[in-house]
């Protein structure tokens, strides 16, 4: 456990981690390819290095832990390699985590995948075959992921398409899966609800560029402690990842973006804090919402957000555990339903001056509630080392941005 701080006013200029999505999307097309591209820049984090060691390992058990894009991404893989047989497997959490769709369209393509368990969840039993390209309906309603894993293996398998069904959610990911796949020298277009994918890869090298999920925590501190000089490294604005929202929904606060060749300056000069109620679709991004739900409620602006949905099966049920862990500050959110939430004003007495947050084993929720400290000074964090997950010196960084963090005794 730690117990955190908050000072006066936060003050930092910090390297972001690499986008951990981007690099998992290269270092899987990048061993499609026969690992001729070069990936620079890649992510260091527990996720990334989980499909590292499962591509490099040799071994015919691979546990990914915790990595649900290792998961979708490796089952996919693995699928196409000829002559080769592994079990894919991770931690309890995973074997809860549905595949199904996932596996039934690669088994469509001709893919060998068995269940060793429960049906339509890990673990797997993969034997590589030569599959083939063509046409593949996939519901586009349950992961985004499902849908690159499939997107990144069909120009290796001669191309096809796919044509995607339901409410799509998580669309900027998929996009940002044919942008990387463009960029190594795959054909593919998305056009709505159809994604056309052509034969082969040109197997061009990589450059990973900071990720924009890290930088919420450090826009909701921005909020917090207005006049905090705040500067992300890393960050483009012409990003292909979908959480660059961040700016506008940090705009709508008073939070400016101010861009140059290094990276984003926060700038809070106008912030505007508390006012009207807030209602967003978050569908398309949907990791951002642990750091925005926590934000809001401390800012106590009310607000309703829709397209939720997956976060029920992601590292913890996101919206049971914001719940649960909101509940510890006084906020009261509302679960409206599978797909929305919202807090307008509903408070109730705080058990204890000095909260004591759970992470539920997810490193969004980590980060989400850390900046929390400003409202509520000596919180206490457990487990906070699922932040190793996706951005291992988060907790360095709080520091180097004026906090004081103490290890407490389990």
């Amino acid at each position: 456990m730690i117990q955190l701080t908050a000072p006066q006013l936060a003050s930092a200029t910090l390297s972001l981690p690499s986008s951990k999505s981007l690099s998992n999307r290269a270092l899987i097309i990048a061993a499609l390819c026969g690992d001729e591209p070069r990936v620079m820049n890649p992510a260091l984090c527990d996720d990334t290095a989980a499909i590292v060691n499962a591509l490099t390992s040799g071994s015919g058990d691979i546990n990914v832990g915790a990595a649900g894009t290792a998961m979708r991404f490796l089952t996919a893989y693995f699928a196409t390699r000829e002559g080769t047989a592994v079990t894919l497997d991770g931690i309890e959490r995973m074997r809860q985590r549905p595949i199904g769709p996932l596996v039934e369209a690669l088994r469509s393509l001709g893919a060998h995948i068995d269940y060793l368990g429960q049906e339509g969840f890990p673990p797997l039993q993969i034997t590589g075959t030569a599959m083939h390209g063509g046409d593949v309906v996939m519901d586009g309603g349950v992961s985004s992921q499902f849908i690159s894993a499939v997107m990144m293996i069909l120009p290796v398998l001669g191309g096809g398409t796919i044509h995607m069904t339901g409410d799509i959610v998580s669309m900027p990911y998929i996009h940002m899966t044919a942008c990387v796949m463009s960029d190594m020298g795959a054909n593919v277009e998305v056009c709505g609800s159809l994604i056309r994918v052509g034969q082969g890869y040109a197997g061009n090298d990589y450059l990973v560029e900071g990720d924009w999920s890290a930088a919420a925590p450090w826009y909701a501190l921005a909020a917090l402690m207005p006049h905090s000089p705040l500067t992300l490294q890393g960050l483009t604005h012409d990003s292909v990842q979908g959480d660059a929202m961040l700016v506008e929904l940090g705009r709508k606060l008073g939070i400016a973006s101010r861009f140059d060749a290094q990276g984003v300056t926060l700038d809070t000069s106008h912030f505007i804090g508390c006012c009207c109620s807030c209602f967003a679709d978050m569908s398309s991004t949907p990791d951002l919402v642990p750091s925005w739900t926590v934000l809001l409620c401390l800012l106590e602006r009310s607000f309703r957000m829709t397209g939720v949905r997956t976060l029920h099966i992601k590292e913890s049920d996101r919206v049971k555990a914001l719940r649960e862990e909101l509940l510890k500050l006084g906020y009261v959110l509302k679960i409206e339903s599978e797909d929305a939430i919202s807090w307008y004003g509903e408070r109730v007495a705080v058990p204890q001056p000095a909260p004591v947050i759970d992470t539920h084993g997810d490193h969004r929720l980590a980060m989400a509630f850390a900046p929390a400290a400003v409202r509520f000074p000596g919180l206490v964090i457990r487990d906070p080392d699922v932040v190793s997950k996706s951005y291992p010196a988060y907790w360095r960084h709080l520091r180097q941005a004026g906090f004081t963090i103490n290890r407490l005794a389990q």
